[in-house]
């Protein structure tokens, strides 16, 4: 943001002291615009802040991996996703939407109950969040902080931006609601990719520990047979992680 008002007070001033610079003081700012847009348009990015794309080297190097899981609770498939979590004794961490929480209590109370963790992931999910302005974001993201600890009696401690789209504002509003913004190692495209086997060649390439693996039980689609995809990932990815002994763990584990 520093650089940003530097180059913008920069070109105003060569414009002032030389017109004919015009130009070049245009295309500065123009470039600045693009590089910022460009690191909002990269959720791995940390041009805009710090940003979780792998655990820390401690827990890295315990062998442990975070499975998030975005969007819901979604009624017609988070309960399945928790079966099958507890059928392999995995925690995951869930990226919920304020305003589902709300809607869905006794679901996100049993996602706490089972031992896994819901974090912000935005109150609505909105598709224009990274184009909101600082009072838009913090009203978003505070709204799903008071949601999440009403119902779960728990206060999120990482935020995720819907799409992982974000702009030069997040980061303060992250600041002053003492949040840490995670993204991903890999993701599996599971919204738009019905195809089982496809989801989890993306997940598993190169698994190793300390990644963040992100799936969706919210907007999940779906296979052949009408199947969230979720379903038949998430099986298959556990049983990776055991045969190559890593352990599926909550960011807030890892954190610790």
């Amino acid at each position: 943001m520093a650089a940003s008002a530097t180059v913008h007070a920069g070109a105003a001033a060569a414009v002032v002291v030389q017109p004919p610079l015009w130009p070049w003081a245009l295309g500065a700012v123009a470039l600045n615009h693009a590089v910022l847009t460009g690191a909002g348009l990269w959720p791995r990015s940390r041009l805009l802040g710090p940003n979780w794309t792998r655990l820390p080297p401690a827990s890295a190097a315990r062998g442990e991996v975070a499975v998030t899981i975005d969007d819901g609770p979604e009624p017609a498939v988070t309960p399945a996703v928790l079966d099958l979590l507890a059928q392999h004794g995995a925690h995951a961490t869930f990226f919920c939407v304020g305003e589902r929480v709300r809607q869905h209590a006794a679901l996100a109370r049993d996602i706490v109950r089972r031992g896994h963790t819901i974090e912000n992931h935005s109150q609505r999910h909105r598709h224009d969040f990274s184009l909101l302005g600082p009072a838009g974001m913090r009203a978003e993201i505070a709204g799903a902080q008071q949601c999440i600890l009403e119902v779960s009696g728990s206060l999120p401690r990482f935020f995720r931006a819907p799409a992982g789209l974000r702009n030069p504002f997040l980061d303060p509003v992250l600041t002053e609601l003492d949040l840490k913004l995670a993204s991903w190692t890999r993701r599996g495209f599971d919204t738009v990719n019905g195809d089982a086997a496809g989801v989890f060649g993306r997940l598993a390439r190169n698994l190793a520990g300390g990644d963040i693996l992100l799936l969706h039980d919210g907007h999940a689609a779906r296979g052949a047979a009408g199947r969230p995809v979720i379903l038949d990932v998430l099986p298959r990815l556990l049983g990776a992680l055991r045969e190559r002994q890593l352990t599926p763990v909550t960011l807030r584990t890892a954190l610790a």
